[in-house]
């Protein structure tokens, strides 16, 4: 709290009264009584207008209460008093931060610490705003300034440790978590963060086993039971998790920040659900922000400008799914442009991918707000947003409207409960026109399949053996390749059920993790299936994992979220995907695709279903061989493997929402006619 300021003109009986006013005031705001503290800041400004403490302090009350406008007209009047306060600068730059206006707050900052290099708060406020500004290879030395200052700053490591995430150095996120938790071993935000560092290295029982220290110190605290059992189930650890699913949905239903939206769709196949975890994620996490104001009615272009935003632009299952439609969008209409802001070195698909786009543009150090001003700079019609509510997205540039449209379309299978977000893209598998409650966009519904499909997928040219694969030579191979995260205790039942009626067959995973394929094995063995039977498949580069492939017999899909990206490459070399028809987006997408491919004997509706059509395919080579022919027949000829029959119809629905835009009309349900080839 500041002294007194320099006594009032006037009479000595008035200075006096007003020091002991505000003396009053001081103590009242230390101890709390902000409304009292409140009343008396304003008395004295009433008896002297220039009174720089109570118009400082009267700002700061506002910051505390929120009133950031206000808070900044107060403090700002107390800057131009005294110039040379660096307290005052630094809660003027608080308050501006409060307002969104991060450009000037950081000003602030810098003013204060010209005044006072030593300002070791301001420089590690000064960090975390060039982290929000997308600054944070920049921001490191703010922190690293302030820990000069005070090595015991815990504060400062954990931020810092924050920046050095950003950019995806893990073990030095890592070790600054540690030193921070060296100075305070009580800080949740520390522990915290450090879990969250550890399963970023996927060192994931020691991730546990710190956020089950968290737990017993807070279990509210936010979003950590939630990522707790999302780390768990990294491993296939299914310890308690009925019941720490039951206590995260009840949360989610109490509209808490109790699980980030992609953690609900893995074990909630619920649409409702997913629909409030995403409303109540976007209102809290990423409000609409109207700053920029309405974006001006536009002449009609000659080509509509499509801004496709992603963090994966890179060897990754959406660019491998989209590289094609973008190097097949008609040039004749369309102008594409790439907003990318991942940190990944790049690779041959980000190459492939920079030469598709008319313009490729590398957003990663730009804030959310000077990318949303940039793309209205160029003028994108449509933006479309590949990440939603994955990791790393960048939902910030949308909620401050970077287009007149923006669409929600192949990164995030549910909806993103935010009001900005004008359309879904989808089919009538995904979301029946029952289901339209559910989404807050308008949902677009393509002819076939929304999930679009690459016909340059290399595949690699070894044959494959069972035997160097560690499969039998003569058994049914049953597989799954979705990650294990995918795999809940239910349907890993159901596959039990299975293999113990078809003798002697196998179950072929994916190895994320030796410790998830461990638990795998101990749960066969409960079930009273030999734990050999499980066979588990080194992670290999994609045109070799898809060719060794074709040695399996069936890939059984999960629920609540299914294979995807997963299921087109199975697909793609001709291994049938038996999967079960989930109730929402992310156990539908399987349907789909089979749909898109005339395969509805593929497509189970109960759980009891799922396990008699596996069984009876395990059963019969011979109508398993007649459903692999006529999955390599329909592959021929399906919409689903047509990248440039696809193009045509997500072309067709941005030329609708355009016009609708154009015409002044809102955004409203599209379903879009299937074009002939």
């Amino acid at each position: 709290m500041q002294g007194r300021s320099s006594a009032p003109s006037g009479s000595p009986d008035k200075a006096a009264a007003i020091n002991q006013m505000f003396e009053e005031a001081a103590r009242a705001h230390q101890d709390g009584q902000l409304k009292q503290a409140q009343i008396l800041y304003q008395k004295i400004l009433e008896l002297d207008p220039e009174h720089f403490n109570a118009l400082h302090l009267l700002g700061l009350i506002e910051v505390q209460s929120e009133n950031f406008a206000h808070a900044a007209s107060l403090i700002r009047r107390a800057t131009h008093l005294k110039p040379e306060s660096a307290i005052a600068h630094y809660n003027m730059a608080i308050a501006l931060e409060g307002m969104r206006e991060d450009e000037q707050a950081l000003a602030y900052y810098d003013a204060a610490l010209a005044l006072k290099p030593s300002f070791k708060e301001a420089l590690n406020n000064r960090g975390n705003l060039l982290r929000t500004l997308g600054r944070s290879s920049d921001a490191l030395k703010s922190y690293r300034d302030a820990l000069e200052l005070d090595g015991s700053f815990a504060i400062a490591f954990i931020n810092e440790g924050h920046a050095w995430k950003d950019l995806k150095h893990y073990v030095a996120a890592l070790e600054c978590y540690d030193c921070a938790l060296k100075i305070d071993s009580q800080s949740l935000d520390a522990l915290y963060a450090r879990s969250n560092a550890l399963v970023d290295l996927k060192r994931y029982e020691e991730a546990i086993a710190d956020f089950n220290r968290a737990f017993g110190m807070k279990p509210d605290y936010p979003l950590l039971l939630a990522t707790r059992l999302f780390t768990q189930l990294r491993i296939c650890d299914w310890a308690d998790i009925d019941s720490d699913i039951e206590a995260v949905v009840a949360s989610v239903e109490r509209n808490e920040i109790a699980a980030a939206p992609f953690q609900v769709l893995d074990f909630a196949d619920s649409p409702s659900l997913q629909l409030h975890a995403a409303t109540t994620w976007s209102t809290k996490q990423h409000s609409l922000d109207n700053r920029l104001g309405a974006i001006p009615a536009r002449c009609r272009p000659n080509k509509i400008r499509l801004g496709y935003f992603s963090g994966d632009f890179r060897q990754h299952a959406v660019a491998h799914l989209m590289a094609e439609m973008i190097e097949l969008h008609d040039r004749d209409k369309f102008e594409t442009v790439a907003f990318a802001f991942g940190r990944e070195p790049a690779d041959a698909m980000r190459e492939r991918l920079e030469n598709a786009f008319d313009t490729f543009i590398d957003i990663a150090d730009m804030s959310d707000a000077r990318v949303a001003a940039l793309t209205r700079e160029m003028q994108i019609d449509i933006a479309i947003d590949l990440a939603g509510h994955t990791e790393g997205a960048r939902t910030g540039i949308f909620a401050r409207r970077a287009a007149p449209i923006q669409v929600n379309f192949l990164g995030y299978p549910g909806t993103m409960g935010a009001g900005y977000i004008d359309y879904l893209i989808a089919d009538s598998t995904i979301v029946g026109p029952a289901d339209d409650a559910f989404y807050v966009e308008k949902v677009v519904r393509l002819p076939h399949s929304y999930q679009v499909n690459d016909t340059q997928r290399k595949v690699g040219t070894h044959t494959f053996e069972r035997e160097e694969l560690g499969l039998p030579a003569r058994a049914f191979v049953f597989c799954c390749f979705n990650n294990t995260f995918k795999i809940l205790p239910g349907r890993f039942g159901l596959w039990m059920r299975i293999l113990t009626h078809v003798k002697d067959s196998v179950l072929w995973l994916l190895e994320d993790n030796p410790i998830a394929a461990a638990n795998l094995r101990k749960a066969a063995a409960q079930y009273g299936i030999d734990p050999g039977r499980l066979v588990f498949a080194p992670r290999m580069a994609q045109p070799e994992h898809l060719a060794r492939q074709r040695a399996a017999d069936l890939f059984l899909d999960t629920l609540p979220y299914g294979a995807h990206t997963t299921a087109s490459d199975a697909l793609w070399v001709d291994l049938p995907v038996l999967t079960r028809k989930g109730e929402a987006f992310a156990g539908r997408v399987a349907a789909s695709l089979l749909t898109a491919l005339a395969l509805p004997e593929l497509i189970a509706t109960t759980d009891d279903d799922y396990v008699e059509k596996a069984i009876a395919l395990g059963t019969n080579r011979q109508e398993m061989a007649s459903l692999r022919q006529k999955l390599s027949q329909n592959k021929l000829t399906s919409p689903l493997f047509n990248p440039q029959l696809f193009a045509r119809h997500i072309e067709s629905a941005y030329l609708q929402m355009f016009e609708r835009c154009q015409a002044g009309d809102p955004p409203a349900r599209i379903d879009v006619g299937a074009i002939a080839e």
